[in-house]
């Protein structure tokens, strides 16, 4: 049963993901995009949890950890980078 719901899982992420790249491409504005990248990240990190847990091999964790933080940093990058531009009233 547990192996149906992980499976499940794992698809739905695909979906999602897939959902967000759309957004990604598509989105009107900066801030748009900005989220959009920031929950294909969370997902992206789910996605490697769940399959961590598939294959019960703890390196997916490690690497979902690692992936994590470098999203986080570059999340804050983008994000600082859109204020300094939105400031300028530069905006898309």
């Amino acid at each position: 049963m547990s192996m149906i719901l992980l499976h499940t899982m794992q698809w739905f992420l695909l979906v999602s993901a897939g959902i967000c790249v759309i957004r990604l491409l598509l989105g009107p504005t900066s801030a748009d995009r900005l989220v959009a990248l920031n929950i294909l990240s969370g997902v992206t990190l789910a996605f490697l949890v769940v399959r961590g847990v598939w294959e019960k091999r703890v390196l997916y964790l490690d690497v979902a950890l690692v992936y994590d933080i470098f999203g986080f940093l570059g999340f804050l990058a983008i994000a600082r980078f859109l204020k300094d531009r939105m400031s300028d009233g530069e905006e898309q």
